[in-house]
This record gives C-alpha cells, sequence and structure tokens, in this order.
C-alpha cells in the first residue's frame, strides 16, 4: 500500500473532536463526512450519538481491530492536547490529520517538534498542523473544515490543488468552478511537520483521476526533495507552481503563517526554470493556465510544436488585442501565406482581412471560420478563436464544427467570447467539446500559451 493512500483513499475515519452542531468546526467535519461511505467514528466524551454516527466517549472506546489499523485520524483538538493524542492512536491509524493550529506558526516550535517526533516513532504519517484536511472527489471525502452552503465544492474533474494555504485554498476552489474546471483531490497541508509537498507529488504522479496539479507555496522544508519530486511529476503530468512570499515582506508574512523559512524568491524561481517546472506569475495566470491544461493536454516532452498561432475573429480590435499580448507571451502571430491570402480572396468577401488576424468582420457565417481553419491547419500550430454574438451568422453550430477540428488535427484552440446570453450557451458548448473559453482576448492568450510550454 502507498504510505499516503490511507490519506487519499481511506475506508475508515476517526475523527476527534467531533461535535453536534455546525456552529462548531468538528461539527461541520462530520456533517461533510455524512457523504463518505467508509467507516466514521465520532469521538466526543459528551455523546452517544453525533448526526447519526454512534459516538465513542475516548479514543480507547473506538473499535480496532489487532494488526489492522485505521486509516485516518482527523483531531480538532487544542494544539496542547495533540501529542498526548498522537501517542494513544500509535498501532491504531495509519494517518492524521491536524487540523489545529497553536504550533510553529504561533511561535510553538518546540512543541511542533514533538508531535513530529512522535509521527517519526510510530511510523504514523501526519498532515498538518495548522491545516484544512483533504478533499476527494472520487471518495466522496471531505475534512474540510467549511460547510457546503459557505464553500461550494468544484464538479469532479482532473485537477489536483495543494495548497499550505488554508484560505488560499478556498479561493482556488472558487475561482476553478467558477471557470467550469473540476477537481480531481485537494490538500491543505499547513506547516507540513511531515507530508510535504514532494510526497504529495509522488502520490499524485500515480494518480489515475489526475492530470493537472496546482501547487500554492508559501516556504519549503527540503528544497532538493522538492525540486526532484516536482521534476518527476511534471514528466508525466502537468505541475503549476504559484509560490507567495516573493519579496521580503511576504517572505516574513509566509514564515508567520506557516512557520517555514521562505528563502530569496530569486534562487527558487531560478531552479524552477532550470529544472523545466511551470511557474504561474499571479493569480490569475494560474486560473487560466489550469483551465487549459484541464482541457487540452500540452504536446509531450521532445515533441513540442512551434508557437505560430492563428487569431480568426469577427472583431477587429479584439483581434488587436489577441495579437498585442500573443507578442508580450512569446506566441508568434505570422503572417497567412501568400497563396492561402489569394485563395481566401476568391473564397471570402474583399472587406475580410486575411492577413493575420484573420477578421472575417460582422458578416461572419459558421462556415468561415471552418473555412479558414481547414485551410490552415498546416500552417499554424495553435488557433484562437473569437465569436462576438451578437452578429446573426454565428450559432451554437460553430462549437460542433471547432469541436470537430480540434479532434481531427489535435491542435490547441482557445476561444474568447462576450459576456451576453448567446454567448454563455456558445461557450458552455465549446468547454464540454474540450475547447477553454475565457472572458477577454488577452486571457485567451495565456490560456493558449499554456498548451506551448
Amino acid at each position: 500500500m502507498n504510505s499516503l493512500e490511507s490519506l487519499f483513499a481511506p475506508e475508515s475515519v476517526v475523527l476527534i473532536g467531533a461535535a453536534h452542531t455546525e456552529t462548531k468546526l468538528g461539527g461541520i467535519v462530520l456533517k461533510n463526512l455524512r457523504k463518505f461511505p467508509g467507516k466514521v467514528y465520532p469521538v466526543n466524551p459528551k455523546y452517544r450519538e453525533l448526526m447519526g454516527y454512534k459516538a465513542y466517549p475516548s479514543l480507547h472506546e473506538v473499535p480496532y481491530s489487532a494488526g489492522r489499523p485505521l486509516d485516518l485520524a482527523v483531531i480538532m483538538r487544542p494544539a496542547s492536547e495533540v501529542a498526548d493524542i498522537l501517542r494513544d492512536l500509535r498501532g491504531k491509524v495509519r494517518c492524521a490529520i491536524i487540523v489545529s493550529s497553536g504550533f510553529a506558526e504561533a511561535g510553538q516550535k518546540d512543541l511542533q517538534d514533538k508531535v513530529r517526533a512522535i509521527g517519526r516513532e510510530s511510523g504514523m504519517r501526519l498532515l498538518g498542523p495548522n491545516c484544512m484536511g483533504i478533499f476527494n472527489a472520487y471518495r466522496k471525502l471531505d475534512t474540510f473544515f467549511i460547510p457546503y452552503e459557505r464553500l461550494k465544492r468544484p464538479k469532479r474533474g482532473n485537477t489536483a490543488i495543494l495548497s499550505q494555504s488554508g484560505a488560499v485554498m478556498t479561493t482556488l476552489f472558487e475561482a476553478i468552478r467558477a471557470a467550469n474546471t473540476g477537481v480531481s483531490v485537494a490538500v491543505g497541508y499547513g506547516n507540513a511537520v511531515d507530508i510535504d509537498e514532494g510526497d504529495l507529488y509522488e502520490y499524485l504522479r500515480g494518480d489515475n483521476t489526475t492530470q493537472v496539479v496546482v501547487s500554492y507555496i508559501e516556504s519549503l522544508g527540503d528544497g532538493r526533495k522538492f525540486l526532484e519530486k516536482a521534476r518527476r511529476l511534471g514528466e508525466k503530468k502537468s505541475l503549476v507552481i504559484l509560490k507567495a512570499g516573493k519579496g521580503e515582506g511576504g517572505q516574513t508574512a509566509a514564515y508567520s503563517h506557516t512557520g517555514r523559512l521562505a528563502g530569496r524568491y530569486e534562487v527558487f524561481a531560478s531552479l524552477l526554470r532550470q529544472f523545466g517546472i511551470r511557474e504561474a506569475g499571479d493569480f490569475d495566470e494560474l486560473i487560466d493556465t489550469v483551465k487549459a491544461l484541464s482541457y487540452q493536454k500540452p504536446a509531450p516532452s521532445g515533441q513540442k510544436p512551434g508557437k505560430r498561432i492563428c487569431i480568426i475573429t469577427n472583431g477587429g480590435g479584439a483581434g488587436v488585442l489577441a495579437a498585442d499580448e500573443c507578442m508580450r507571451q512569446g506566441l508568434e502571430v505570422t503572417r497567412v501565406p501568400e497563396e492561402r491570402i489569394r485563395k481566401f480572396r476568391e473564397m471570402f468577401p474583399s472587406f475580410f482581412s486575411v492577413t493575420n488576424p484573420v477578421d472575417l468582420t460582422a458578416q461572419v457565417r459558421d462556415e468561415d471560420y471552418l473555412a479558414v481553419l481547414d485551410e490552415l491547419q498546416e500552417v499554424y500550430d495553435g488557433f484562437l478563436i473569437i465569436a462576438l454574438t451578437g452578429v446573426i451568422g454565428i450559432s451554437l453550430r460553430l462549437a460542433e464544427m471547432v469541436r470537430s477540428f480540434k479532434e481531427r488535427t489535435g491542435k490547441p484552440v482557445a476561444l474568447y467570447t462576450s459576456n451576453d446570453g448567446g454567448a454563455r450557451a456558445l461557450a458552455r458548448l465549446m468547454e464540454k467539446a474540450g475547447i477553454p473559453s475565457y472572458p477577454s482576448p488577452e486571457r485567451a492568450v495565456r490560456g493558449l500559451k499554456a498548451l506551448f510550454y
């Protein structure tokens, strides 16, 4: 069994600090665990029953089988009690999530060191402390202490989220859900007293439900381990890093948040480039990148295409904005070859601009987009489609045409469309067909760039 299988795919969960009401964090977690199909053992000395589960007055009363430890314990008790709880759990559980705060991030490094030592001596894997825990959409496992009513979980998908920060985790959830991108698993690991980024990368490298990994990092414990595991993960799947604590003030804040040293950002960024690990410059770039990678796979390593982009638009201004962003992102908006221009002159009205961007104007029809795509499929490495749906020539049939083109050619394609009712319907159909849609030309370009990394 993988050493983290008990964390990601447990069959049994012990909740220490369970509560009877959602006004307490232990009650929120217990309610969230009601969807979990495995065994749940709430521990609280004041109750015999909690939310339909039999409750246990102490850890000693939980039914353990000799030689068969339970998989996962979730600890929601004050920091001062955690060490004793872990001693009681020795030999009884394989992995424990320490949700509690009040350790190194609060100046209690000795207490955190004690917890680490107990975990190592017992062989129990520890997540946290000061963390959100785990969400596994495919296993219906949710140890987050935020109710569904306050934080809607994204749909099931192929993107894993790893975050030192619980607050950033919730923001990522909201952003990924809004981007119509799904989540496989999410782990908030806090102070990383034991399980860290490297361990999580190693597990996700073999996780069949995950193809894209988002990793929010404030600080690192073992830099060599991080680089090696990140490199190995990136060879098989798409890994995108968002690093906080880039300046002196941010580094100080990162240490006070998780109790781990942030180090110099310049060195960190240089090492990422050296090892070929993808880094997002900011939060918006992260979401745009992840959306593109979750919908379409980049070319395999060693088989990278060129970076020639064709912009096909029915709005000249939007095409110019996209071309400007391509230049900033290092993508090439090369002129359409002369022989293709001559052919387009015969096919289209004289007022269409066919040099790149290819501006089909407000008199465009769905078939015109497909004609350009088919004619230029061997000329360009990727395509940005701008479809402003206020004109009568664009219909929902365009989504099927683009889907067919993408499946025939395998070329990267992204969409920018407006935000009216017809545009939203078109965007939904495009995304159902695996074409990511963006709310601006610039963001569509940044998403498309991710597929050429």
